[in-house]
């Protein structure tokens, strides 16, 4: 038996901008149905070309069609490839719209490609955004026994599993509930119990993880890693490098739709925080103007002359300058920011407290905020901004657009450079005296 899992060759997605993209069973039934129904009635309107798709399970193979591209089309993907051995676990990262899940999409076969192939030794099992994968009239117990039979499984192993997988998702009450009333946490729990504990070969796994609680999070990522010992392959996509880092051995970073770097785990991290530092540095501003209500400008490190710079020594404060362009007043919102560092460990969070006294008459907010001295340790930190009415909607959110680096200025831990410490410097106060 070969020692790849998946072997991904010149793998392309293309996408009509603004046409309906048929990426579940569900959708491509309803779209045959209705092509069906069309023709009976003299209307012509489907492709009359054969299909390019040759079904030859485990492979998924695509040959484009001739033709030029379309003006009015994008590349989710272009000509990636890569292969995973058995057993590795490869965490893949990038940019939101770098094409990682239209990648897993295809892998689990939701979607074709439009040119490559796939080939996946294994069946997969797959936790990719919340509402792929069960039917939403069927019962949490139905689900569970439909997906095991997608995967091949026979009753009895379905049975087998199936305490476990209830016991897992901390939801026995409502297995006799159609999902369709479930909420979005209790539905990511049952989801990633039965992808996780039917056996899959391939486990693929989307950012969907982020839908539920820390401690449902750090459960998800420790079965993951016993998936992971028992010699079954993953394919995890986050944005939380500290996870990555953890639990991945191999990393895939993809950009504009293409591999840019893959390799060993953490070099490939650097790598990534690196990109965007260096394409952050000069702060962010909005490219063109938005329709949003309200929506953040512009975005900018500055030091105590007021000058937009990247790099600060630890003992420099930092003034992070923001603007916001407002269409439409919207009552109750706050708007504020977090830092990541280098790991993608959230460091803190804080939001503007003079928000809510700004006249709602008001079309441009400028706003500072200071991080004081000696409190960020030395290395990278990223910027997330954010206005939103909490547990309501989330207005605007800008991620990672806004990068700073921390060089150490003489601290005490200067002579462990290299070395995590930790992410912010902590006053505390020593005292050595007389046994208590």
């Amino acid at each position: 038996m070969s020692d790849i899992a998946i072997k991904v060759e010149n793998l392309s997605k293309l996408y009509k901008i603004g046409v309906a993209r048929h990426d579940t069973l569900r959708d491509a039934v309803t779209h045959g149905l209705s092509s069906i129904l069309r023709r009976t009635n003299g209307r012509q309107t489907i492709d009359d070309k054969p299909s390019s798709i040759v079904h030859r399970p485990p492979s998924i193979v695509h040959r484009p069609s001739s033709g030029g591209e379309a003006e009015d089309t994008i590349w989710a993907l272009k000509d990636v490839s890569f292969e995973v051995q058995r057993g590795e676990v490869v965490g893949i990262i990038g940019r939101n719209g770098a094409g990682k899940s239209t990648l897993l999409k295809i892998l689990s076969r939701i979607t074709e490609p439009t040119s490559g192939r796939a080939i996946i030794n294994g069946r997969v099992g797959s936790l990719l955004e919340v509402g792929t994968g069960f039917h939403p009239e069927l019962t949490g117990r139905e689900n569970i026994y439909l997906n095991g039979a997608i995967l091949g499984m026979k009753k009895a192993e379905i049975e087998r599993k199936f305490d476990e997988i209830v016991a897992f998702a901390e939801i026995e009450k409502f297995m006799d509930t159609p999902v369709k009333r479930y909420s979005s946490g209790m539905y990511v729990r049952l989801a990633f119990a039965v992808a996780a504990h039917l056996e899959p070969e391939i486990l693929v796994v989307d950012e969907v993880l982020a839908v539920g609680d820390a401690a449902f999070q750090k459960k998800c990522l420790g079965k993951m890693g016993d998936v992971a010992k028992e010699g079954r392959t993953v394919l995890f996509v986050s944005h939380q490098m500290g996870a990555i880092a953890q639990l991945c051995n191999k990393a895939l970073l993809l950009g504009n739709g293409a591999v840019t770097k893959q390799g060993d785990t953490q070099p490939v991290i650097d790598y990534y925080l690196g990109v965007v530092s260096s394409q952050s540095q000069n702060g962010f501003t909005a490219t063109s103007e938005s329709n949003k209500a309200m929506f953040i400008t512009k975005a900018q490190a500055l030091n105590s002359k007021g000058e937009a710079i990247s790099h600060f020594t630890h003992k420099e404060q930092i003034i992070i300058a923001i603007s916001c362009k407002i269409n439409q007043w919207v009552p109750n919102t706050v708007m504020g920011f977090f830092i990541r560092d280098h790991r993608c460990r959230k460091v803190f969070t804080n939001n503007n407290p003079e928000w809510a006294n700004i006249d709602p008459k008001s079309r441009e907010v400028h706003t500072t905020v200071t991080i004081p001295s000696n409190f960020l340790v030395p290395g990278q930190y990223m910027f997330t901004f954010a206005i939103s009415a909490p547990h309501v909607s989330t207005i605007d959110w800008v991620e990672d657009i806004l990068a700073i680096t921390i060089v150490d200025g003489g601290s005490v831990f200067s002579a462990y450079e290299g070395y995590d410490y930790g992410c912010v410097f902590a006053d505390c106060k020593w005292a050595i005296g007389k046994k208590t």
